[in-house]
């Protein structure tokens, strides 16, 4: 059972964190301050410095959040479509990915924007930014398992394939190089069609947001499930 004094020390870190997020959105992740966080809270700096020292470990506080929110908000959504419905789990991630952006566009901005200035992400930040593709390697596992992972009709430039040797070797996947390399491709376009959307580049280019992002998404996932089996 927590202590009295460790239910405080938790308290008061959840509210820093608060209030850096508030932050976040009125200032952005550059123009984050712990004196600031400090005069919101009524505190003096040495006090908020206590419990971070420095405005990087705040920024890797709530960037640690961020994704494992962003994650959880993905595995929620898988978790409640059948296990045999490939492109219904994926379907269900990218619209759950797309709803968070919305509703935490300051932390997805922090995580999937622009890098913050002379900010470098420590290793405790790897496990949590994975949270969400691990999601997503899953269905592509089960897809492969299943024989409906699309067909590669066009082999792995040597470089690439050494790249993605790699990562299936330190993942230990079972998926195929040149599908692994599709599910990347397929990942770092949901990726890029929110961060468009959210960021306003398709302002003016694409009038009915939630319409395209539903028919760029399902294309992408095409691209690394067939809905029926591929013949043989």
């Amino acid at each position: 059972m927590a202590t009295t004094r460790a239910r405080a020390r938790e308290e008061l870190v959840a509210e820093i964190k608060r209030s850096a997020r508030r932050h976040l959105v009125r200032d952005g992740a550059a123009g984050l301050s712990l004196r600031a966080v400090a005069r919101d809270l009524e505190m003096v700096s040495s006090a908020v410095y206590r419990y971070f020292p420095s405005r990087e470990d705040l920024l890797t506080a709530l960037i640690i959040d961020a994704y494992d929110a962003f994650g959880a908000a993905a595995e929620r959504a898988e978790a409640t479509v059948s296990r045999d419905d490939l492109m219904g789990r994926w379907m269900a991630v990218a619209h759950a990915a797309y709803r968070w952006s919305g509703r935490h566009s300051a932390e997805y901005a922090l995580i999937f924007g622009s890098p913050v200035p002379g900010y470098r992400a420590p290793s405790d930040t790897i496990g949590p930014a994975t949270r969400f593709t691990t999601v997503l390697l899953r269905i592509l596992e089960d897809a492969h398992a299943a024989g409906l992972a699309s067909p590669v009709y066009e082999p792995l430039s040597a470089p690439v394939l050494d790249d993605v040797q790699r990562l299936r070797s330190e993942q230990g996947l079972d998926i195929e190089p040149d599908q692994l390399a599709g599910a990347i491709r397929a990942w770092t376009g949901l990726i890029g069609l929110i961060t468009f959307i959210r960021f306003g580049h398709l302002h003016k280019v694409v009038r009915d947001h939630e319409s395209f992002f539903d028919d760029s998404v399902r294309r992408l996932g095409r691209s690394v499930i067939c809905e029926v089996s591929p013949p043989r």
